[in-house]
């Protein structure tokens, strides 16, 4: 007889926790300077000098004469489970947080599970083209499951981590009040998947030349799913200021178990609720799964929808999939219902 294990049940408390901070952006939009400012907060709070994790051929260097970290040189091969090695030796240190920069050569580096996958199609197909479009899932196993190991790794560690994400601009077919497909600009996206976006505690975009103020709304419907702003950090940041060190100490003070410190911003944004992350889905073809893609759909879908009414929105919303009305339903509120309440009104009147 298998036995049947036993269960203690046990009040919830607020205590230590992993704390993720995601910062992204396109070149020079002061993901590195924001990073290292959050750190330098966050050492008020204890540990050592921050350890930041460079993939960029030594360009943090440059910060040096401004703010007192660690480095470490990360070269080529990006391969996953070479940045947990990275993380856990820096780990060694003692550090207040451990600031990875890029974590998107991870996935599009030299060595990085893109790079990967080609390697696997080459050593299972080499150039029997045909044969490369057959085995194009299959040579995904082996990077996946490595990034998944890394993923398990890097959560179970309690020092703040603030990863740093390029990012570009993306066009994408999106329906028009027309119901026409048109080439429409849905912001910066990370250049990474979002198996790995969705695990941070807070993510925000900070824009060319933003000389560190993020953008916690977004009118372009990508920017605005990559965005995650919980409510109980909504405290901590000023919508329209730069991330300063208090913000770091405060955001460290949370992760530690406290309560967010009276001396910390605490005037609302506007940032609308967390994203939670959608449900996985698996996209044929030998391009990276991109499950975001899945959600820029739905809210074209949505936008369409709208575009006819609320008869017409609430019937394609109740079409949505449970898993990912959470993260639609900001935009739903905020884009898609005033714009169909405003089509009623126009047919009112013309009537």
């Amino acid at each position: 007889m298998i036995p049947i294990r036993a269960f203690e049940v046990k009040d919830s408390v607020r205590e230590q926790v992993p704390l993720l901070v995601g910062l992204m952006g396109p070149p020079g939009s002061g993901k590195t300077y924001s990073a290292l400012t959050l750190a330098e907060g966050m050492k008020m709070v204890g540990g050592s000098d921050a350890v930041l994790i460079d993939t960029e051929g030594g360009r943090s260097k440059k910060y040096a004469d401004i703010f007192k970290f660690k480095r470490i040189d990360f070269q080529a091969p990006f391969k996953p489970l070479d940045f947990l090695a990275a993380v856990r030796e820096a780990m060694k240190l003692n550090p207040c947080a451990i600031i990875i920069d890029s974590m998107s050569d991870e996935h599009e580096g030299e060595g990085g599970v893109l790079d990967w996958h080609d390697q696997e199609l080459d050593r299972m197909a080499g150039e029997d083209w045909a044969k490369r479009e057959r085995v194009g899932q299959a040579a995904w196993i082996k990077p996946k499951a490595s990034r998944r190991d890394m993923m398990n790794g890097l959560l179970q560690i309690q020092t703040p981590m603030i990863m740093c994400f390029r990012s570009r601009e993306k066009v994408k077919q999106v329906a028009n009040d027309r119901g026409k497909l048109v080439p429409t600009n849905i912001g910066y996206m990370p250049i990474a998947p979002f198996t790995i976006v969705a695990q941070m505690d807070v993510t925000c975009v900070l824009p060319p030349k933003s000389d560190g103020v993020p953008v916690w709304q977004s009118d372009k419907v990508g920017e605005d799913f990559m965005i995650k702003l919980p409510e109980f950090f909504k405290a901590i940041f000023i919508d329209g200021r730069p991330i300063t060190k208090e913000t770091g100490r405060a955001l460290a003070q949370w992760a530690r178990g406290e309560s967010i410190p009276p001396s910390s911003p605490a005037s609302p944004t506007t940032a609308g609720p967390a994203a939670s992350p959608p449900t996985p889905a698996t996209h044929q073809g030998g391009a990276a799964t991109d499950e975001s893609a899945i959600l820029e759909d739905w809210d074209s879908q949505l936008n369409t929808a709208a575009n006819h009414g609320m008869e017409m929105l609430a019937a394609s919303w109740k079409q949505v999939p449970i898993g990912l009305k959470p993260t639609l339903k900001a935009a739903l509120d905020r884009r898609h219902k005033p714009r169909a309440l405003e089509v009623d009104a126009a047919k009112e009147t013309a009537s």
